[in-house]
């Protein structure tokens, strides 16, 4: 099982196959899912001296990890006042320091590995489809009296001096947050995971659980892994191997494309090495890549799981409604990928039973919680920190199922149409 066809795969630094299981392993830990929530978890146990066993159903990275925008940055698919009305002002605080913690555990660890494929540039431009300055100073000056984190306030001719587009207003940068070669990353923490004695296995999906005993038991096609605990941490792609974790995650589709190479007519266009990405729900999300000879365009989602046929036209046309400019530019490769989401937007973090731990619905969320759910669950399994507890009102509600699904389509054509009302608005 080969990667699919990504700017990520074409760029790959560490392209090694690892073999699938073969025959009864034990260990300490056993890990579903090489992510990157399943790899921090394997790292941070590695390093607290357990035994690791990943299973990787197709390869280190092969789903939303090693595919998506890789922008790393604080916070939530759901905002802070949001979170605060469910578990209280201080326990939304509590969370959103995970959250930058996850973003700056990422960074030091490129540091530390020397993961110099991982190619971060720091700066995050969080951009505003219509005239909002005022909210965007009380959100940074919050920030900083809350968290003591820097975000600077851009006007709107700061804005279009970079972004040479009508579309946007203003704009707050966050010269902390970064972007990133997500599958480089990927690869370079299952080798050190390994290095540190960790085993992982490629091609090996997982096709029964034992979860119930003292030891739990994880079987895929030509073997089976024995181990005190076990983490599931398939994101999008979790099957129906534990079904409460199946029911209680939405499958949903994001796409991204890369241009061709054009720097000139890039810069009529782009001139920030800072990614960006816009206030609307699902909106878009970009960033220049290789050197800036390319541009890395995300957006859009949709429930179904099937790429569409004119996936890369439907990207460009929506590049280019925002800067007519790149009308010429031509799209070299596309595609999609599946995310995780949980009915009430926040990531899916805890223990499922004694022994069985779950780490999902990451969607929407960046790369920073994916890390701090690796995290928390690997300091719970080793009896370091209880703060996976953290996560607990966020549980593994029901999502309704196909029903589910068309409310979330229906959902997301309304904030569209909201969107678009507003804009209409900023534009008139």
């Amino acid at each position: 099982m080969t990667y699919i066809d990504t700017y990520y795969a074409r760029t790959v630094a560490d392209e090694r196959r690892r073999a699938p299981l073969s025959g009864a392993e034990t260990a300490d830990v056993c890990i579903v899912g090489g992510g990157l929530a399943g790899l921090t978890a394997a790292l941070t146990l590695a390093r607290a001296g357990r035994s690791v066993v990943v299973l990787e159903a197709r390869r280190v990275g092969w789903g939303a990890s090693g595919r998506n925008g890789g922008f790393v940055s604080p916070g939530y698919s759901t905002g802070l006042d949001a979170i605060a009305r469910r578990v209280g002002p201080d326990h939304a605080a509590d969370l959103h320091r995970l959250s930058v913690e996850g973003m700056r555990f990422v960074r030091r660890t490129i540091d530390e590995l020397g993961v110099a494929d991982a190619r971060p540039v720091h700066g995050i431009m969080s951009t505003l489809r219509y005239d909002g300055a005022d909210e965007l100073k009380a959100h940074r000056d919050r920030m900083e009296r809350q968290f003591g984190y820097a975000l600077t306030y851009m006007d709107r001719d700061a804005v279009q001096a970079v972004l040479k587009s009508p579309r946007y207003f203003q704009a707050l940068r966050d010269p902390t947050g970064f972007h990133f070669h997500p599958l480089n990353y990927a690869r370079a923490l299952a080798a050190e995971i390994e290095r540190l004695g960790g085993r992982i296995f490629e091609a090996s999906e997982a096709v029964s659980a034992e979860l119930d005993g003292p030891a739990r038991r994880i079987v895929t096609a030509a073997g089976s892994v024995s181990a005190r605990d076990v983490l599931f941490a398939g994101g999008g792609y979790t099957d129906r191997l534990v079904p409460s974790l199946r029911k209680a995650m939405l499958p949903i589709a994001t796409y991204v494309l890369v241009t061709e190479r054009a720097p000139d007519l890039i810069r009529t266009a782009i001139a920030t090495t800072d990614a960006i990405g816009d206030n609307r729900r699902a909106g878009d999300y970009y960033r220049l890549v290789d050197g800036g000879e390319r541009i890395l365009w995300g957006g859009k989602i949709t429930t179904r799981t099937a790429e569409p046929r004119d996936l890369a036209e439907r990207l460009r046309r929506t590049m280019v409604s925002t800067y007519p400019q790149l009308a010429p530019l031509k799209v070299e490769v596309a595609w999609s990928g599946l995310m995780s989401y949980a009915r009430h937007l926040m990531p899916q973090i805890g223990r499922l039973k004694p022994g069985v731990w779950y780490a999902t619905a990451f969607g929407g969320h960046g790369m920073n919680t994916t890390t701090i759910g690796g995290i928390t669950v690997a300091e719970a399994i080793a009896g370091t920190s209880d703060r996976v507890r953290l996560f607990a009102p966020f549980a593994l509600d029901w999502t309704g199922g196909p029903f589910g699904m068309a409310a979330v389509q229906l959902t997301y054509w309304r904030l569209q149409a909201q969107d678009w009302w507003r804009e209409r608005g900023a534009a008139a």
